[in-house]
């Protein structure tokens, strides 16, 4: 059987440093930091106490009252991005068989504020009073359903939940089911909504954050001597996977082709990377097994890059490990230095920021670099301060979750 081919005709993103796929792009390529004091809730006595949050979003300007009740901010995040990539996209013709399109979301965590508001609010009395939409609020898998009611789309749905890969397994299960001709259109992404309580609270727990209160804008520093953990993110994005044949009859614009997707696991440790980067080599190596390109074909990998001691390192190394002296003629980078870790939709935004270089040929920065770790090759070109402009046919973007698993995808231009 021949495998179809993939192509992306259309994407969408609401995050930290814009709360639409043009701004998200060019702010990536200023070199914006998205992080700021916290606002959703009162962090006075947390060790954090800022994140990268959405800056301007008022869910009243995308849903009725009424909607808006009924849906988690994670929900709320995730259907303005796949309503953008949808546009983006012009699938809507009135010939587009809806029984073909499907949606495969991705979430590391679901409806956290929801689960918080609703347990403190059975913690504070003896009556079980909850609201009846609690549990359809919180649900991870809810975005994905709500897409499709929104849309009448009648193909697979699902969600995929490998924390922080989430996003990332659903690009490739997308274009897996494309591939074998399972649909036609998948809308994909992701979202994530943990700056929450809870979520900094559970992170901090396990000193997993910075603590760089008094200067959150640089606090954000991966493969710096001096970072201190990652910084909250919260948003979503979306891409159009489309199968190359659908897309061209339909005259669609086609910004790049999804020609790999890895995965792997460490299992090495719930929370720990594996120390020689076992796990990012393997998914990596796979990811280019499965696109059928070489390493020496690569011009650039966006990397999981959180900004923390062990992770900066074992990535890395795994780099240095599969690419050889290539390693060192390509830009990587960690766009997560500006947007922070927006979890389980790192992958999906992180996708289309690769998606965005190979339609212009610049790879964004990775800002917040000022001590180089001695730990950490010198020679890799980690585009540190300011974007560079360089041909990008191939790229990659790399995705890595607590409890060891790893996503990786490739692009390339068609």
């Amino acid at each position: 059987m021949e495998l179809k081919r993939v192509v992306v005709t259309g994407f969408g993103a609401i995050t930290p440093i814009g709360n639409n796929a043009k701004d998200y792009w060019e702010n990536l390529v200023k070199g914006v930091s998205g992080a700021a004091p916290i606002t959703l809730f009162d962090a006075t006595n947390f060790k954090t106490k800022f994140a990268c949050e959405v800056k301007n979003f008022n869910p009243l300007d995308h849903f009725d009252k009424k909607e808006a009740k009924k849906m988690d901010r994670n929900t709320q995040l995730g259907i303005v991005a796949a309503r953008e990539a949808v546009e983006h996209s012009g699938i809507l013709t009135d010939d587009l068989d809806k029984n073909r399109v499907g949606v495969i979301w991705g979430s590391g965590i679901g409806g956290l504020e929801t689960f918080e508001t609703e347990v403190l609010g059975w913690a504070n009395t003896e009556i079980p009073r909850f609201n009846p939409f609690f549990i359809p609020k919180m649900i991870a898998d809810i975005t994905g359903g709500q897409i499709s009611i929104e849309y009448g789309f009648h193909g697979p749905n699902y969600t995929t939940v490998s924390a922080c890969a989430s996003s990332a397994n659903a690009l490739i299960d997308a274009k897996m089911l494309i591939q074998l001709g399972k649909a036609d259109v998948i809308v994909c992404g992701g979202s994530e909504a943990a700056v929450t309580a809870s979520g900094v609270g559970g992170f901090n727990a396990m000193m997993a954050l910075s603590t760089r209160n008094d200067d959150p804008k640089t606090a954000s520093r991966p493969f710096d001597k001096d970072r201190d953990g990652f910084v909250l993110g919260e948003g979503a994005g979306s891409i159009i996977l489309e199968e190359y044949e659908h897309a061209k009859k339909r005259g669609a614009i086609i910004y790049a082709e999804l020609k790999g997707g890895g995965m792997s696991a460490d299992a090495y440790h719930m929370t720990a990377p594996h120390p020689e980067g076992l796990g990012a080599y393997l998914v990596m190596k796979n990811c280019l097994e499965d696109a059928g390109i070489t390493a020496d074909e690569v011009d650039h990998i966006n990397m999981h890059g959180t900004s923390t001691p062990l992770g900066d390192i074992a990535e890395s190394n795994a780099i240095s490990k599969l690419l050889g002296d290539h390693a060192y003629d390509i830009q990587i980078n960690s766009t997560k230095s500006m947007t922070g870790h927006l979890l389980g939709a790192a992958g999906v935004i992180e996708a289309i920021a690769v998606i965005n270089s190979i339609i212009h040929n610049v790879v964004p920065p990775t800002i917040n670099h000022f001590t180089d770790d001695e730990k950490i090759d010198s020679r890799l070109d980690f585009t540190f301060h300011k974007a560079v402009e360089k041909e990008v046919n191939i790229a990659m973007s790399n995705t890595f979750g607590f409890g060891g698993h790893n996503a990786c995808v490739l692009f390339s231009k068609i």
